[in-house]
């Protein structure tokens, strides 16, 4: 296997273990590494051992070495072309939604473009104190 590991090297190396959160991988006699799940594939993966299995030789690119500690993380998915992404479809426009209010409030806005809440509590205000003049009227006659 290999003696000499830098960051941003790719090297192969062998399944040890698999935990729910990736896999250990072997890099030689003496070091191992870890390849996070989400560093598995280029696509989710639910469940890792769908992916690997123990004693699985794998190509891994090295992400990053933790001197202190020695920890290594590695990358399998790093060592692999993307996926080609299929082109995106223009979607079709559909008309507006008339989410409530009056005909005549829904033509005022497409002529004036977006209302703020301030024009809109204007107009609340209004309707409702016309209302209540009616109500004032009906209760005097």
């Amino acid at each position: 296997m290999v003696a000499n590991i830098e960051v941003g090297s790719i090297v192969e190396g062998k399944v040890t273990g698999l935990k729910p959160f990736g896999a250990f991988v072997a890099l030689d006699e003496k070091k191992q590494g870890l390849v996070h799940i989400s560093e598995v594939a280029h696509g989710f993966v639910k469940d890792i051992n769908d992916v690997l299995t123990v004693g699985d030789e794998v190509k891994v690119k090295v992400m990053s070495i933790d001197e202190a500690s020695g920890k290594i993380s590695l990358s399998i998915r790093a060592t692999q072309p993307a996926p080609e992404r299929p082109e995106r479809q223009e979607r079709p426009k559909r008309p507006p939604v008339n989410r409530g209010g009056s005909f005549d409030n829904n033509k005022q806005q497409k002529a004036q473009g977006f209302n703020t809440l301030e024009d809109k509590l204007k107009d609340w205000l209004k309707q409702s104190n016309e209302i209540q003049a009616d109500l004032n009227k009906r209760a005097k006659k």
